[in-house]
């Protein structure tokens, strides 16, 4: 998908180019449209994009009736349906076989189109769905009990087990927004640029690179608002120097396997692909095509291009080695610059004797 502010372009516009390559949702009115929809322009503040009509109505939007997202595919309508089904029903136990006979297909070309179409299958849209609630009723609830239980969830000791894998922190740092966990943060002069990195007590949850250490800051601020964040103390842990060193060799080409422990937030969907860049050696590169085939949703490769983009640890998880189709590098949140630097310089270490 494109970058926000690009697709906020095209949605000014009006630019039916851009049709079927993203779309976006208001969440004033709870609607999601094509960049082409003649609706009257929401303002920017309300407005989110998205990959694909499925990541919209996991968001809680259903489809505008005056340009009809989905259009007319009965297979798109039929499952749009089943997920507003799903969506209602998320704190009851759905069989498969009873969403199949709902949808008019058997159990096996269910499970396969439900898939295809929208990315997971229909028990992870359920899981993920249900965990949406749950943030949402972190964020409101007076108590995180109540929130877990709102969410159809039926005791709190799942979900804390889970917590790490899928909130990045525990129900009630969540809820906080990040209040009650500390960040300690370092810049360093790197090859690419200046270098911050912030990591927690379990490990790395930043790693970006900006023009100035002050935009970096700010970088940081906006990741995790309500986190307590702290300029590293000198002289500085011993095993942050060498998560810095760590980062610095392999920017220099002297150190081509990064393994250091990772503190991160994301979505199951995410962490898929993030797990599966990780795998890419040194010095080579895939698509997004042969990314999403890899980790066995060969037509998400838009949702694909949108975990790249959200990834917060450069480097560590390396989405600088996927590249198009066509062999252009393709975009970089860091800057296209940084990004052919990054293959160049790695290409040129892995081809010496």
């Amino acid at each position: 998908m494109f970058p926000a502010e690009q697709c906020w372009a095209a949605v000014q516009a009006r630019d039916r180019s851009c049709d079927g390559k993203f779309y976006y949702g208001v969440i004033t009115t709870g609607v999601y449209c094509r960049p082409s929809c003649a609706a009257r322009l929401p303002l920017r503040k309300n407005v989110r994009f998205y990959a694909t009509p499925a990541e919209a109505e996991r968001a809680g939007l259903r489809p505008c009736l005056r340009c009809h997202p989905i259009g007319a595919d009965p297979d798109a309508v039929r499952l749009s349906e089943i997920c507003r089904y799903i969506q209602s029903h998320a704190t009851e136990p759905l069989a498969l076989a009873d969403l199949a006979a709902r949808a008019g297909l058997s159990r096996f070309h269910f499970q396969r189109t439900f898939k295809a179409a929208v990315g997971t299958t229909p028990k992870q849209y359920q899981e993920a769905f249900r965990l949406g609630q749950l943030k949402n009723g972190l964020r409101g609830a007076g108590d995180v009990t109540e929130a877990v239980y709102q969410a159809g969830y039926g005791s709190s000791s799942r979900v804390y087990e889970r917590a790490d894998a899928r909130l990045g922190m525990t129900p009630n740092q969540y809820r906080r927004q990040g209040g009650g966990v500390t960040i300690a943060y370092a810049t360093a002069e790197s090859p690419a640029g200046p270098m911050m990195i912030g990591a927690t007590d379990r490990g790395v949850c930043f790693v970006q690179f900006a023009d100035s250490a002050e935009d970096l800051l700010a970088m940081l601020r906006k990741e995790y608002p309500k986190a307590r964040l702290e300029p590293m103390r000198e002289p500085a842990d011993p095993e942050f120097r060498r998560w810095i060193r760590a980062l610095t060799d392999h920017l220099n080409g002297e150190q081509p396997r990064l393994d250091l422990p990772l503190d991160i937030r994301a979505t199951a969907f995410q962490m898929r692909v993030w797990k599966y860049l990780q795998s890419i050696p040194y010095g080579e590169v895939k698509s997004y095509t042969e990314v999403a085939a890899a980790i066995g949703q060969p037509k998400a490769v838009r949702a694909v291009a949108n975990a790249c983009a959200n990834n917060r640890v450069a480097l560590l998880i390396p989405c600088h080695r996927v590249i198009r189709g066509t062999g252009e590098p393709g975009e970089y949140r860091w800057g296209l610059e940084r990004k052919r630097a990054f293959l160049e310089r790695e290409g040129a270490r892995r081809m010496r004797p």
